[in-house]
């Protein structure tokens, strides 16, 4: 008996330990996954499971405007909507990649995730909002001049403002790992000091978003609309965010379980607002034709209407004119009018007053000789040579 329970004691140890494997595993997950990756399969703890699946929705439509986005270019028509697509295009990409990035949130914090979570962070937002300041900053000279720069300008300063992050995240990095010889010396309050540049592209884009509502040209107006939406709703995302991190969770009693989650939610529902508020209605509008190059103002005056359609009067009365109109069908050659003014050095200022008279057409008998075709004023002009 004692030499059969000294044989089945190593297979009770194993069942022993593979039981406390398993307990230690959460619900969902298979038992040669790491920890750093139950958040993604934990049926216990959902939130990980939502966001990633809502990321991963965002990930395939993001993927597919940016298909839709190169396929319809032949088809835009507007030469200064065309302009545009490049750094559209761009923002699609860094859109991209905020929705992969919720992954690297979800996974737990390490020596691998940390690096990735403190300088895409901020130099993804701030490509996209480098963008929408590129829009916008060729909106405000759309709407009052019906010309914007070029794209090579746009491109360049998207490239100028992202450059800026990317400094100021690997000073960070190299900063944080000599003083404190951890590459992953991650604090709340650092990350949202580390953001303040982005934060300043955020307030920036919204300000001028509000300018563009006021020019003559009109047609531009809506999409400086979607872009101050878009800009409302990112902002109120922030502040609830940092207010959660900083203080929020830990007066909850929550601060180290719920920062990664309501990163994750701050990045995929910041994700679906660029896609909603902005993308989707610019590539409904970027391939309407262009109503004219020349595109009159909002604000044309009532006497400026009222002086061309007065024009129009005139040009219609001079078709109408009998002895005009006669004349252009027949292709004669009658003299035109001469008309003199009565300055003092002329030789007939002491005339009489029948002199300056203005003649007035009569009718003519059917029975008279003289052709119809004659000028009502020839014979004026002859009265008057030959005084």
């Amino acid at each position: 008996m004692d030499l059969k329970m000294f044989s089945t004691l190593p297979v009770l140890l194993l069942l022993f330990a593979l039981d406390f494997v398993s307990a230690l595993v959460p619900r969902g997950c298979e038992l040669s996954l790491e920890s750093v990756y139950f958040n993604l399969c934990d049926l216990d703890a959902v939130w990980g499971i939502i966001l990633e699946a809502i990321a991963t929705v965002g990930v395939v439509i993001t993927l597919i405007l940016i298909v839709v986005l190169l396929c319809i270019i032949p088809f835009i028509l507007d030469k200064r909507k065309k302009a545009l697509v490049p750094v559209q295009w761009i923002f699609l990409i860094a859109t991209l990649g905020i929705f992969g990035l919720t992954f690297a949130f979800i996974i737990k914090l390490d020596q691998r995730t940390c690096p990735t979570r403190i300088f895409l962070w901020g130099v993804l937002f701030t490509i996209c909002f480098s963008c929408l300041l590129a829009h916008v900053w060729r909106l405000l000279r759309l709407v009052r001049k019906g010309e914007g720069p070029s794209t090579c300008h746009m491109l360049g300063l998207v490239l100028v403002l992202t450059l800026v992050q990317v400094v100021i995240a690997i000073e960070y990095l190299v900063l944080s790992t000599a003083r404190f010889n951890d590459l992953c010396h991650f604090v709340k309050e650092d990350f949202v000091m580390l953001l303040i540049y982005v934060m300043f592209l955020m307030a920036l884009t919204f300000i001028l978003s509000i300018f563009t509502f006021c020019g003559h040209y009109r047609k531009w107006k809506k999409h400086g609309a979607h872009i101050f939406v878009t800009m409302f709703f990112s902002i109120a995302i922030w502040v609830v965010w940092i207010v959660m991190v900083i203080r929020g969770n830990v007066e909850l009693s929550k601060s180290p379980e719920w920062d990664d989650p309501t990163l994750s939610i701050a990045l995929v529902a910041n994700g679906w607002v660029f896609i909603l508020f902005y993308m989707l209605p610019e590539l409904q509008h970027i391939t309407c034709p262009a109503k004219s190059e020349d595109e009159p103002p909002e604000n044309v005056s009532s006497n400026q209407k009222s002086a061309r359609l007065k024009g129009l009067d005139n040009q219609v009365f001079f078709l109408e004119e009998p002895t005009r109109g006669m004349s252009m069908n027949l292709g004669e050659n009658i003299p035109a009018p001469s008309y003199r003014s009565p300055s003092p050095m002329g030789h007939n200022m002491y005339s009489s007053p029948q002199d300056f008279t203005i003649p007035r057409p009569h009718t003519r008998p059917s029975y008279h000789p003289t052709p119809l075709l004659q000028d009502p004023y020839l014979s004026y002009q002859n009265r008057q040579t030959t005084f």
